[in-house]
């Protein structure tokens, strides 16, 4: 992008941009056969709409064959750069490798992750996982927050204790949410729609039935990265129960509408995305494109698939890369943590659905124009996201805003680097909505 004052973006290029960003919109996907994930015994409902209790537990020949099949990668020379420019740095995936397979634990996490209230109910022909947990505090406020790519459940898991007990995490009784956590259709534990067109809009109205279907007739939402795509979508259809949206990633500027670049705010804004644009975008390119031709690195190589997702942005990759390498780490971005959403990844087979979100979202652009986001909007621009969106831009993409904050840390995965701050900028997004 130039560095000089753009002309004002027409409404139609604003309102498209929110949905037509390759980057974020929901994806076709399946649970590979390598993980049979049922419902937990006793299920309390039946028949396509009911919901069921869900656990996972991989079996120890898959986490067999996985440590096999790291400890087998054929490694390719060192890059000819001192920096990440031509792709993730050979001694930061033999480092992330040697600690996959000597002192990782996945039944830490599996445990983890059992003893959460887990669900599946089906909506328009997929199965739908979710988390849900509902506050102890009877006034609280239901709220359903969406992951990203290549992000999963794993990156929203440490808000919830703040999110839902506050008065156990610094906050008061009056910030309670309850906290619907789902898993985008190719993601995690979700199924494999049998069709395409799982664009964002589609995902949105599924994310409103869950909701209507766990009896909340008046709730908010989240969401970053695909998220952000899919909480978007939800304000622009604007079901009667959505009281507002708070995103923390501006989906239009990435899906290519203009904004002005004449503060220095607005330029060095611009000045990112033009970078990310010209260096870091691959993967958008692949994905949009070619999701199918990575997908058979992402299901044969866990290394593979582990460099692909780390990938993602400058901040991030340079946070994690320092984990791994020297045990520097950023907020929540521990090895472990990283570990545990990779692994997810290859033991549910979602490389390559979950690539396919971007596929997705190209063929979805174009057609009509979408209406505007009628319900309150809150932002919070993290300064090691891929661009620190002004506020200007916020407005022109969000008339609606009703909140804008820039916190002090995080980066594209804030919930999951910084759940504590992260959480503050949930609470007070959407205090003014109880």
């Amino acid at each position: 992008m130039s560095t000089s004052a753009s002309p004002r973006p027409s409404r139609r290029t604003v309102l498209y941009g929110g949905i037509a960003a390759g980057l974020a919109v929901p994806a076709v996907s399946a649970l590979g056969d390598q993980a049979v994930a049922a419902p937990a015994a006793g299920s309390s409902s039946s028949g396509s709409t009911g919901i069921r209790p869900f656990h996972f537990t991989a079996s120890r020949d898959q986490l067999n064959e996985l440590r096999r099949r790291v400890a087998a990668t054929r490694w390719p020379s060192e890059e000819l750069v001192a920096d990440r420019s031509q792709g993730v740095q050979l001694a930061t995936s033999q480092a992330l490798a040697k600690y996959w397979n000597t002192r990782y634990d996945w039944r830490r996490f599996e445990a983890k992750l059992n003893k959460l209230p887990q669900y599946t109910t089906e909506i328009d022909g997929v199965d739908i996982h979710f988390i849900h947990v509902r506050s102890r505090h009877a006034d609280a406020m239901p709220l359903i927050m969406t992951h990203g790519w290549p992000g999963s459940i794993v990156e929203l898991l440490e808000t919830i204790g703040p999110l839902t007990d506050p008065t156990a995490h610094g906050g008061s009784a009056a910030d309670a949410f309850h906290l619907v956590l789902p898993s985008v259709p190719g993601f995690g534990f979700s199924a494999q729609p049998t069709e395409t067109g799982w664009d964002t809009g589609r995902t949105a109205r599924a994310w409103d039935e869950l909701m209507r279907r766990l009896g909340y007739q008046k709730y908010v939402a989240q969401g970053g990265d695909v998220g952000a795509a899919v909480t978007d979508s939800l304000g622009r259809l604007a079901p009667a129960g959505l009281l507002g949206i708070h995103l923390n990633l501006l989906v239009p500027a990435l899906g290519g509408a203009k904004f002005p670049a004449t503060t220095p705010e607005e330029v060095a804004a611009s000045e990112a995305l033009g970078e990310f644009g010209r260096t870091g975008n691959g993967y958008i390119v692949e994905q949009s494109n070619r999701p199918q031709t990575i997908g058979y690195a992402l299901l044969d190589s866990p290394v593979a698939l582990a460099s692909w997702m780390l990938d993602h942005d400058t901040d991030s990759y340079y946070k994690i890369s320092r984990a791994f390498r020297g045990g520097l780490v950023s907020g929540n971005l521990t090895r472990d943590h990283i570990l545990d959403n990779v692994t997810l990844y290859w033991l549910t087979g979602t490389g390559v659905s979950a690539a396919r979100a971007y596929w997705e979202g190209a063929m979805a652009r174009g057609g009509q124009t979408p209406p505007p986001v009628s319900v309150p909007v809150a932002f919070s621009s993290f300064p090691g996201e891929i661009f620190q969106s002004p506020r200007s831009w916020v407005e022109l993409a969000y008339p609606t805003l009703a909140y804008y904050n820039k916190p002090a840390r995080g980066g594209h995965f804030a919930a999951w680097e910084e759940p504590q701050l992260f959480t503050q900028e949930v609470r007070t997004a959407f205090r003014s909505l109880r």
